[in-house]
């Protein structure tokens, strides 16, 4: 199998290593396949094919094949680019080639310059060769260091490794760390060569640093190497020769190569240890293999004169005369020769100096990689474990001790206490330390890096009793102090400590020499005093060095102190503080002091108060005068310290723990009423004296400058943090006139007011932020105070965003002298941009947040932020920088405390925001849309479906990356939200956006290629990758903890678990007596120091009442509560991550479905997955309701969209053509996939965890499947108009066959979805009908709805005696009839009420429209009929007082449309009783339901006279239609009343007088633009037309009624004649001829619309209305489509017409006939008959084949009636 590509190759050994889980099984057979193949390109490690000669010819000539890809073709620069490639990286021309494609693949390199494109392309390589070092890193840090990785795994992963170094790979990482420093093409490049390339942020960085930087990465894998494989003596000697060549070119200011000769260095220390530790068969340099022993012992004893190189190999000398030690062979004197030569010489150069000083303090071994660190700290652990305990080296210690202690001081003779001292009274000329000396401070140096290696060491603590006996000299007392200060670092090791000073163990060291000393010269200097000298005693300087020492130790030992024993072990601490108010102690030794005090300060609360009682007795005041004013005389206090004492010997370590002693005092104070106004002294001197000239002091140390501003900053963001302010400190505060006495200032509001004003508070703030990230980087990485430097920059930042959330409320009030900070800051951009940049410093992650909250304070303030960056040509690069630091956090996966620092949150959610405001929208979106950026799609399939980190370990990462992923998705759904496809960057954006995240799209995924191949990226050349949206949803699938609480049973026994329960179930916030508050997103959170203090007023008040025990029990239950409370907000925090995960979900699918489905292939089967998963997830016991209702709404969406793409054209063919088989068979889901979503939505509808609010979407949902599987055909095409239109396409009878197929499916659909709503019809019927009855008005709306389209698919009345036996029916008819019969309410849920009217009217006119004569019959059997007709249908107002009418007329005038709008279900009811008349008996219908419906006509008199006097002209479709329907009512009954007291007859004629003789062309109604519109309208006006005729063939028929032939001039009356019969006959006739040739040229022109243009197309589209439904891009396939469903409509219509005006003719040929076959009315018709005659000539013409119908019938009345009428002529 090929070897996976080393990008690949390092994320599947990252998946599997240092993923936040143990791997899973398959990624562990992943992770094992992926070391195996990758096994020759570790054997070979960067190891590359060379130029070649042939190669390089066919690069020439322009034509390159790559393997598996078709010929390249090249153009000049293309050849440039790579010929210079390989001449400057030694790489095969080739290669070279391969490069610049896979170049193109990352970046568009279309329209860049040739320079570009190198550094690009050599950018890419050196990540290939990264990625590949990288990944045998982790390999091997995984093997050699215990990571608590699985130890079979870890097993099977070594058995890999170890035949690779068997095979050279050591001696091949040792020669790629020697040979990657020349310069030659190989490594580092000629002088000559390109020295930059472009790394994947697009960034420059030098090749040098590049190569250094693999370098390292290799010295880490030689050292990692020896832990799992010994090197042989060959490679010792290599490797000891490589340590003198990184040695000789190792520069302190170069931070990367020391590390390299580091890494060189423990790899030989390593090496030698593990040897000599080792078992004697698993030892590679055992004791006989005599040769090297002396060989390399010859090597190492040669000096030399260089101090760097004789320095390094010191440090191999200890290790090597450690390893002889440990293998000597004690009769074999030449070697016990040898190990005291070495000894010799390592004391006499001090190697322990060197290695503590020039190896463990270095900036460079801090800032190494942690994990290397850890590993170099262990190993000299080892080693200096092994020479402290070994006899012979012990020998030497005590040698080397016995000297130092008869060595002369190095602290001269006291001196005047203002004499220039280095910092902590150090002498500027210091002799080198003893050998001794230099151990002890080894050995300290090696456990303050890693203190845990002191945990029983028993072999370390006997060096401790034994250095510390006998001390003669203050120097090495000094270092054994600071060695017992180290290790009381840990809590064993502080009591450990603690034991051996009480007095115990040593004669002359102790804790009683501390005290009593201090109070010795407490106890001088007082007399001295008193006796009036006129100078103080000097004090030694010895003496002052061993206090401190013993300060440290007494510090470290209260810190580290178990809590409860430390308040034991000093009880006295007043002799520390009676020294420092003497001007002649040195600062140093009254900085050791404040610091041992601060110490203490939490230890007891008493100890604290304490504390601030001695320092106002004892230490140095600060005098203090109003803000901005100078004290005139001077007094020795802190001022005149740090002025005049320490400001000369430039060192201010009294200053420096001054204000940490007062900031860790302040700090621990709970009385903050005052708001720091008893500490404005202190304030007035920190921020004057301190910090205002603390850039312009001199330093002789810089590390103290950076302590001494950080103890500042502390303070100044105490001041902030602390306190609050109210409205009436800041009006006193700006109203007082004259200048305010300290006493009256407030620390916040005169720090706010210098930001605010831009004084030394934000000058020197500001100007630490412009130090800038490079510096930083450069500081932080090479000088030991740089680390100090970062936390400045962070507490400087954290101040600005503590400022930017006040400073808004103080900036009106005043203003103009004072400005929000932002506009201070917008005073130049170079202050906002040092603000911003610092989302690129990764070495702190924090500051980075920082950075980001500024940015998004600031995008919300300064109106022209984006375009203030894009000016000062930096937009660009702080995007980079954001995206570089979102991609670094994604592959990060460090644990995150508080989720709303999280970096990745913090940028998605600024990105999101940005990209929401209208300002930013644009600029930002031009960055992001780039190809440059498409990796935020990208990490939806890779980070996005990562497993979550499990929650017992991770829960505080899981939340961050639920909030992550949930950002990223909004962030992308906005971008396809905004994004504007006409643009083809957006256009390009969009589609990567859709194929990282659903896995498909319609079109290339590609931009410019620079070669015309097919080896640039692709998605057509790529297979369609799996839906990442699946995954996610796969992801959010979860169940959250329960948060409920189970009382301890001691709470219940002393009844206060009800009073618990009370607290909790308080909504109120803690600031309104209450234990909540309320996080950023909306959470509702317990306040835990709330919680706490209700819990400990409940627990004093019941106290006095309980036993030890008990109240012992009582503190364990509080702290259990408080546990849960702890738990319960990390629980409620995942969950409304969660819920925010999946509201990112939901909107980007929802808006992919909605505004970009054109972008997809097979959209039909993508919203039936999303629908599916969708609906699974919501049946999922897993799923909340919160989340159940997210997920409908999106099931709403596709299934909306779903039913859209029904009938959108058909895909996947190249022809532009469109056949009527393309009407018919609409992109319908398969009658499987359709019944499974049914059954999984009736499923989670049933779920037990439910709401009205859930329940309502998923009616929603069902209704809207119900329309999908309603019916796949148009319903206004019949189908002998589909029929005839197959026939045209088809042969034979496969137009029938086709046909009845699809007509089959659906019925087959229609009795599955009946059969599975059966199957559960019970519990759904009872949960539909509870919400009808019970719900809410919205809910009892679709309630009925949906029992509405339960009906519509009962097949065997099944759900209808459902529906009786409940009672709903009559409940339904009940509700509807006490509405229409209330007068017009103004209560404000009426629009809501008569929705659910509505919704009860569809109901009733479903039973009646489904059932036909048997549901109008069980209608009719509730009295249905009685109900409507006590209605009040009109609105009408009640009588009252006029002027209250008046006043509320206009209010109800809404209320009255609604309920006249109800008019129109009510004629349809009453029209579905009309049904009924014509099957009845006459005498029948006369006694029971003509009279009932002929009460209803005469009840509602108002309504039929309103509907039957409207004028036609102006009508719409609602008025034609009730006009229709009125008019049908009275046609079938009233021809049965006898009582004429309605004048409906009148109404009536009145009608057919003026309808039957008009020409229906001219109406208004009948001059829409849109013809679909009037063909419905012509239809419903030959509708009335048909009732009216309908009405006179009755009175013909069954009453005998004869006509007139014409009207009476003297009659006040109209009555029916039989010109009007004539009339309508002949406008029927014309009708007839016009539609028949109308639906004849429409079948036409459907069968020639492939032949027609686009122009033709659409101006078919616009006839109908229908431009909406395509878009410029749409092709003419699909115009042609939508076309031809129009056109079908049309002829469709056209179809019902004509059916319906050869009902018309038939009725009035009819009546025609009854009258010339009555021969007293058949006298005087000779005249009429002229008239006649022509009409019923031009119908026997009618052709078969323009109607479409056989007329056989109907020529056979006409022409019965025509010769009766020449008959009549003739007479």
């Amino acid at each position: 199998m090929a070897p996976l590509p080393p990008r690949e190759l390092l994320s599947v050994i990252e998946a599997a290593l240092l993923g936040s889980a143990a791997p899973s099984p398959a990624q562990r057979v992943e992770l094992l396949h992926a070391v195996r193949d990758a096994a020759p390109a570790f054997r070979t490690l960067l190891s590359y094919p060379g130029p070649k000669a042939s190669d390089r010819t066919q690069v020439e000539s322009k034509e390159v094949r790559l393997p598996g890809m078709p010929p390249i073709t090249l153009d000049d620069t293309d050849v440039q680019t790579a010929l210079k490639l390989s001449d400057e990286l030694n790489l095969n021309e080739i290669e070279c080639v391969r490069l610049l494609v896979d170049a193109n693949r990352e970046w568009v390199l279309y329209g860049r310059e040739p320079l570009e494109i190198y550094r690009l392309a050599a950018g890419l390589w050196y990540m290939e060769r990264r990625d590949l070092i990288t990944a045998l890193y982790i390999l091997l840090r995984s093997v050699a260091l215990d990571q608590g990785l699985d130890a079979d795994l870890m097993s099977e992963i070594e058995e890999q490794i170890q035949p690779l170094f068997n095979d050279g790979l050591r001696q091949r990482i040792i020669a790629l760390v020697k040979e990657l420093n020349r310069e030659e093409p190989a490594g580092i490049g000629r002088p000559s060569s390109e020295r930059y390339v472009l790394d994947f942020r697009g960034a420059l960085v030098e090749r040098r640093a590049i190569v250094s930087r693999e370098r390292l990465s290799l010295s880490h894998c030689l050292a990692l190497s020896a832990l799992i494989k010994l090197m042989s003596p060959r490679e010792v000697k290599d490797v000891f020769s490589i340590l003198k060549d990184c040695a000789a070119e190792a520069n302190q200011n170069s931070s990367v190569e020391l590390q390299i000769t580091y890494g060189v260095l423990f790899s030989l220390v390593a090496t030698f240890i593990s040897d000599a530790l080792s078992t004697p068969e698993k030892a590679s340099l055992s004791s006989s293999d005599s040769s090297f022993r002396r060989e390399f012992h010859e090597l190492v004893m040669r000096t030399g004169n260089n101090t760097t190189i004789e320095g390094f190999v010191g440090v191999v000398r200890l290790a090597w005369s450690v390893h002889l030690m440990l293998t000597q062979d004690r009769s074999n004197s030449r070697e016990m020769s040898d190990i005291w030569s070495c000894l010799e010489i390592i004391c006499r150069q001090n190697s322990f100096e060197f290695l503590r000083e020039q190896v463990l303090k270095t900036a460079a071994y801090q800032n190494d990689d942690e994990d290397i660190v850890y590993m170099y700290t262990g190993y000299t652990h080892k080693l200096m474990m092994c020479f402290i305990s070994h006899p012979t080296s012990r020998d030497k210690i005590k040698e080397i001790k016995e000297k130092a202690m008869t060595a002369l001081s190095p602290y001269g003779p006291p001196r005047g206490h203002r004499e220039d001292l280095g910092r902590n009274g150090e002498q500027v000329d210091e002799p080198t330390n003893e050998p001794f000396v230099s151990l002890l401070e080894l050995v300290r140096e090696i456990y303050q890096k890693e203190p845990e290696l002191g945990n029983g060491n028993e072999e370390l603590w006997t060096f401790v009793i034994y250095a510390g006996e006998d001390h003669t000299n203050t120097q090495t007392l000094v270092a054994f102090l600071g060695l017992l200060s180290t290790l009381a670092s840990t809590k064993v090791g502080a009591a450990k400590v603690y034991e051996l000073l009480q007095g115990k163990t040593y004669r002359s060291v102790g804790w009683s020499t501390l005290f009593d000393c201090l109070s010795i010269y407490e106890e001088k200097f007082k007399k001295s005093i008193q006796s009036s000298a006129n100078i103080l005693p000097d004090f030694p300087e010895g003496d002052a060095q061993a206090l401190v020492a013993y300060l440290a130790v007494l510090q470290k030992v209260v810190e580290n102190g178990n809590p409860m024993e430390r308040k034991k072990w000093f009880p006295d601490i007043e002799p520390l503080f009676k020294l420092l108010s003497y001007e002649n102690v040195p600062p140093y030794l009254k900085g050791a002091l404040r610091n041992s005090i601060t110490a203490f300060i939490k230890v007891s609360p008493l100890l604290k108060d304490a504390i601030w009682n001695y320092l106002e007795q004892y230490d140095l005041p600060v005098v203090t005068a109003p803000l901005g004013h100078h004290t005139a005389t001077q007094v020795y206090d802190m001022r005149f310290e740090l002025n005049e004492v320490e400001a000369r010997r430039e060192s201010y370590p009294s200053t420096i723990s001054f204000l940490r002693l007062i900031n860790a005092l302040i700090v621990e104070e709970r009385n903050i009423s005052d708001k720091g106004r008893r500490f404005m002294g202190i304030f007035k001197f920190v921020y004057e004296d301190v910090f205002g000239p603390f850039p312009q002091r001199a330093y002789a140390d810089p590390l103290e400058k950076w302590e001494l501003s950080l103890a500042c900053l502390e303070h100044f963001r105490m001041v902030l943090s602390m306190y609050d302010i109210k409205d009436d400190n800041i009006y006193a505060s700006v109203n007082t006139l004259a200048p305010s006495s300290i006493e009256r200032q407030l620390p916040l509001l005169e720090l706010l007011k210098d930001f605010m004003s831009g004084k030394v508070a934000f000058r020197n703030i500001m100007n630490i932020i412009l130090v800038g990230v490079d510096s930083l980087t450069n500081e932080r990485t090479t000088q030991t105070y740089g680390i100090i430097l970062e936390k400045a920059v962070h507490l400087s930042l954290e101040i600005f965003i503590l400022v930017m959330e006040r400073d808004m409320a103080l900036a009106d009030i005043f203003r103009p002298l004072y400005q929000p900070l932002d506009v201070i800051l917008a005073q130049s951009h170079r202050q906002i941009v040092a603000l911003l940049e610092f989302v690129r410093y990764d070495y702190l992650p924090q500051i980075q947040q920082c950075s980001i909250k500024i940015m998004g304070i600031l995008s919300s303030r300064i109106v022209g932020l984006v375009q203030l960056l894009l000016k000062a040509d930096v937009g660009k690069m702080v995007i980079e920088d954001y995206a570089a630091c979102l991609e670094f956090r994604f592959d990060d996966f460090q644990v995150i405390e508080d989720t709303k620092d999280d970096v990745g949150v913090l940028i998605l959610q600024l990105l999101y925001e940005l990209c929401l405001d209208p300002l930013t929208c644009g600029p930002v979106m031009d960055l992001l849309s780039t190809k440059k950026y498409q990796f935020f799609s990208k990490h939806v399939g890779t980070i996005g479906v990562t497993p979550l980190p499990k929650r017992n370990s991770n829960q505080s990462l899981r939340i961050s990356m639920l909030h992550e992923r949930a950002w990223l998705l909004k962030m992308l759904a906005l971008a396809l939200h905004i994004s504007d496809i006409s643009s083809s960057v957006y256009r390009e954006a969009c589609v990567a956006i859709l194929y990282h995240t659903f896995g498909q799209c319609a079109e290339n995924f590609q931009s410019t290629s620079l070669f015309d191949s097919r080896a640039l990226t692709s998605i057509s050349d790529v297979p369609a990758k799996r839906n990442k949206v699946l995954d996610l949803l796969e992801v959010l699938q979860f169940r959250c903890p329960d948060t409920s609480m189970k009382y301890p049973q001691l709470l219940s026994n002393l009844g206060i678990e009800s009073k618990i329960e009370e607290i909790l179930r308080n909504s109120a916030t803690f600031e309104n007596g209450g234990v909540y508050y309320y996080s950023e997103r909306g959470d509702r959170l317990i306040d835990l120091d709330a919680f706490h203090e209700k819990l400990l007023q409940m627990s004093q008040e019941l106290n006095p009442q309980l036993s030890e025990n008990e109240k012992a029990g009582l503190k364990e239950s509080f702290h259990h509560l408080l546990k849960w409370a702890w738990r319960y907000n990390k629980n409620l925090e995942e969950q409304a991550a969660q819920l925010h995960m999946l509201t990112g979900w939901s909107q980007i699918v929802e808006v992919a479905v909605s505004r970009r489905m054109s972008l997809f292939e097979d959209r039909s089967q993508l919203l039936f997955e999303l629908l599916n998963a969708s609906l699974n997830a919501t049946t999922s016991p897993d799923c909340s309701v919160k989340m159940a209702y997210v997920l409908t709404n999106v099931s709403l969406t596709c299934m909306a969209k779903l039913r859209d793409e029904r009938f959108i054209c058909p895909a996947g063919t190249d022809s532009d053509a469109v056949t009527c088989l393309d009407v018919i068979s609409s992109k319908q889901l398969p009658n499987a996939a359709c019944n499974s979503l049914l059954f999984k939505l009736v499923m989670a509808t049933l779920r037990n965890e439910s709401s009205e609010t859930l329940r309502r979407r998923q009616y929603a949902l069902l209704l809207s499947y119900f329309q999908y599987c309603s019916s796949i055909l148009e319903s206004d095409v019949p189908p002998s108009v589909l029929r005839f239109l197959l026939l045209e396409e088809q042969e034979g009878d496969d137009e029938d066959i086709t046909l009845q197929k699809v007509l089959k499916e659906h019925n087959e659909l229609a009795h599955a979805n009946f059969s599975i709503i059966r199957k559960e019809a019970q519990a759904i019927i009872d949960l539909v009908t509870k919400d009808a009855v019970h719900g809410s008005e919205a809910g009892k709306a679709i309630s009925f709805y949906v029992l509405d389209a339960l009906i519509s698919i009962d097949h065997e009345k099944y759900f209808l005696n459902q529906l009786q036996s409940r009672g709903i029916l009559r409940s339904c008819l009940s509700d509807v009839t006490n509405y229409l019969s209330k007068d017009s309410s103004l209560a404000s849920e009426s629009s809501q009420r008569f929705c659910t009217v509505d919704a009860q009217f569809s109901l009733l006119l479903r039973i009646s429209h489904h059932y036909g004569k048997h549901g109008a019959q069980i209608l009719l059997s509730m009295g249905a009929l009685q109900n409507l007709s006590s209605c009040n249908l009109m609105g009408g107002q009640k009588k009252g007082n006029p002027r209250a009418i008046s006043k509320i007329i206009n209010e109800r005038t809404g209320e009255i449309d609604k309920k006249r709008s109800l008019i129109t279900p009510v004629l349809r009811i009453v029209t579905s009783f009309t049904s009924l008349v014509d099957s009845a008996d006459f005498l029948e219908v006369k006694n029971k339901i003509v009279r009932e419906i002929v009460d209803f006509a005469k009840q509602h008199q108002s309504v039929f006279n309103s509907i039957l006097r409207e004028n036609m002209t102006g009508a719409n479709l609602l008025t034609l239609e009730q006009l229709s329907m009125a008019v049908s009512i009275l046609s079938k009954v009233w021809a049965y009343e006898e009582n004429e007291e309605c004048s409906y007859i009148q109404d009536l004629f009145s009608l057919m007088h003026s309808l039957f003789s008009l020409d229906f062309g001219s109406l208004n109604f009948m001059q829409s633009p849109n013809m679909i519109e009037n063909h419905k309208s012509e239809l419903i006006a030959f509708g009335l037309c048909f009732s009216l005729v309908s009405y006179l063939y009755v009175l013909a028929t069954k009453k005998n009624m004869r006509f007139q032939v014409s009207y009476g001039h003297n009659s006040d009356q109209q009555h029916p004649t039989l010109q009007m019969v004539s009339d309508l006959l002949n406008s029927v006739t014309l009708a007839l001829e016009r539609v028949g040739e109308e639906k004849y040229m429409l079948l036409n022109k459907i069968r020639d619309l492939n032949e027609l243009s686009r122009k033709e197309v659409d101006e078919i589209i616009k006839v109908c209305m229908k431009q909406d439904c395509i878009s410029p891009n749409d092709n003419i396939r699909k115009r042609r489509y939508i076309a031809m469903i129009d056109l079908c409509c049309m002829a469709g219509n056209r179809d019902q017409l004509i059916t319906l005006l050869l009902q018309i003719t038939e009725c009035a040929v009819t009546i025609l006939l009854i009258h010339f076959q009555d021969d007293a009315s058949a006298k005087g018709l000779s005249s009429f008959s002229d008239e006649l005659l022509p009409v019923l000539e031009r119908l026997e013409h009618l052709k078969e084949d323009k109607v479409g119908r056989s007329l056989k019938l109907f020529h056979r009345s006409v022409t019965t009636l025509k010769e009766m009428t020449i008959r009549t002529m003739t007479l």
